[in-house]
């Protein structure tokens, strides 16, 4: 009779106390013994095709549900596939927890399979990055992993498990951890900080508060509403690559550059606000900074100097709520400039109702815009956007209670695992996830893991046959006759889909992309819709 008491059982029986109930897991050597403890369980394993696939869906896992991601992969090479996910994780500010596989701790050094520098690959990706040494130090490896990760910044960590720890029989002393030892760390805002902050901000005339990613999810957005309403002053959530050029935000630009005071409330001054520099920002606004890293708020200082005239280290989410409880007797922000602010936000250029395509190339905003009917049926609906041009058109185009992005990294490929992910976190519930044809091809494998799985999502391939973000650039710099390395076929990747048990269907005219995507929901199945599209720059939108 097998004995189940293994270091790989405390490890799976302490993530169960973690109340981790999904693992997204591509299965290799190092890992079996976690794949048979798993059987004594009640977590599920969603087994994937690719280790960063498996990273991607533990991070749309963590951003729809709020509970840290968990990703658990083989060492060597398994593991070295999985690291570049973790750069989309950390941008995005996402807690994910990578658990790899390792060689033998008593083999390290000797030529043991699939030996590697496991932790130190991983690290500069990560909050923090280590080797299980020993099988007592699961249960507080595992702790420590999942509370780094949901601390302060959110974001990915990574934790090596040797297989002889794991095989280990000698857990009998071990205690498990408590629900306590998962729990995030506790930054608390000083009233005195809270005091100064909404006087400062009461003394400018076009204040703004700006936040980043960890706040972008459903409930983060709802409490940032909340906040704005609290305050009175427009609160504005940044996670596109794209920064204040972002079109999900509108015409942002032209009134972030009139702002005379701005609360970096976890947003980072990095490219995305340009540095803090002049035009994107007027070089006499000041700020006021909440962030839980000194990092961060030294790179503020050296950013804009004197500018900065107030800083506080501590918890954003924790922050957001004692600025809620200070609500000030009237709105800090006048009529004027909340309503200006947000119609430039709300705006979206008059002559993208009237347009015309070319024949069997539909334009982005014909091919985006009638989903949104999609997304309004449900209030838990799913919106996920991935590529260069084509995720900038769909931000602009499109909204929904839960959205998930590339986000700041800028990377692409991950959008169909994040749609996999988004139909185990939110079964049914319509899933639209908008992603380029050069996109398709990092993980159309996924479709597998989907159909094995029984989730239904309905992706929408913007095929437009090539590169398009590399594309543009090649253009605007070196001219339209100095193009090179960005042609794809109009390849019909709708088969592809059909070929791994999906429903799919090509679309080339605007009136058939609600219906096709109306048929891909009723499927039940996963779905590709591929809509041949114009290769267009993405949006610069300016109020006219």
């Amino acid at each position: 009779m097998k004995n189940n008491q293994t270091g790989a059982s405390f490890l799976v029986k302490s993530l169960q106390v973690a109340g981790v109930k999904k693992i997204f897991t591509l299965s290799g050597n190092h890992i079996m013994p976690v794949y048979d403890a798993v059987f004594d369980s009640d977590i599920d394993l969603i087994h994937t095709r690719h280790e960063a696939a498996a990273v991607h869906m533990a991070d749309a896992w963590a951003r729809l549900t709020g509970d840290v991601g968990i990703a658990l992969v083989t060492g060597g090479p398994g593991h070295a596939n999985a690291i570049s996910a973790l750069y989309t994780a950390g941008m995005s500010e996402s807690p994910v927890v990578l658990l790899s596989g390792h060689a033998p701790i008593n083999q390290l050094g000797k030529g043991a399979f699939q030996e590697m520098a496991q932790a130190d690959i991983a690290a500069p990706l990560s909050k923090a990055s280590w080797t299980c040494q020993r099988t007592e130090d699961l249960a507080s490896d595992i702790a420590k992993a999942i509370q780094i990760a949901t601390s302060g910044r959110p974001g990915p960590v990574h934790l090596s498990l040797p297989t002889d720890v794991l095989e280990s029989k000698s857990i009998e002393s071990i205690a498990l951890p408590t629900p306590e030892n998962f729990k995030a760390k506790k930054m608390e805002v000083s009233n005195a900080d809270i005091s100064t902050i909404i006087s400062k901000l009461q003394a400018a005339k076009k204040p703004l508060i700006l936040t980043g990613p960890m706040m972008q999810t459903k409930a983060g957005r709802v409490k940032l509403l909340e906040l704005e309403n609290a305050l009175g002053v427009p609160v504005i959530g940044m996670e596109s690559p794209r920064g204040i050029g972002d079109p999900s935000l509108g015409a942002l630009s032209e009134v972030l550059s009139q702002a005379d005071c701005i609360l970096l409330l976890g947003k980072k001054l990095d490219f995305t606000l340009k540095f803090g520099q002049s035009p994107g920002i007027d070089k006499d606004c000041i700020f006021l900074q909440v962030d839980p890293e000194t990092e961060e708020i030294d790179r503020v200082k050296r950013a804009v100097g004197n500018r900065l005239i107030h800083m506080a280290i501590c918890s954003v989410p924790e922050t957001i709520e004692a600025l809620i409880l200070s609500k000030p007797s009237q709105a800090i922000a006048s009529p004027a400039w909340n309503t200006a602010v947000k119609s430039a936000i709300d705006y979206r250029p008059t002559a993208w109702s009237t347009l015309n395509s070319e024949s069997g190339k539909i334009h982005p905003v014909q091919a985006f815009r009638p989903l949104q009917a999609i997304l309004d049926s449900n209030p838990d609906s799913v919106l996920i956007c991935d590529g260069g041009e084509i995720g900038q058109w769909a931000q602009a185009c499109l909204s929904a209670p839960n959205r998930v992005l590339n986000g700041v990294a800028g990377s692409i490929g991950a959008g169909l695992p994040f749609a996999v992910a988004a139909s185990v976190a939110k079964p049914n519930v319509p899933i639209i996830a908008i992603i380029g044809d050069g996109t398709f091809g990092f993980h159309s494998a996924e479709i597998d893991t989907a159909v094995r799985y029984q989730l239904p999502f309905t992706l929408v391939i913007g095929n437009d046959a090539k590169w398009n973000a590399e594309y543009q650039i090649q253009v605007r710099e070196y001219g339209q006759d100095r193009t090179i390395g960005c042609e794809l076929l109009p390849s019909r990747y709708e088969k592809v889909c059909e070929a791994f048990g999906g429903f799919g269907e090509l679309v080339l005219d605007a009136d058939k992309v609600l219906p096709a995507a109306k048929r891909a929901i009723d499927s039940k199945l996963p779905a590709c819709i591929n809509v041949m599209i114009n290769g267009l720059a993405a949006p610069n939108i300016k109020q006219i």
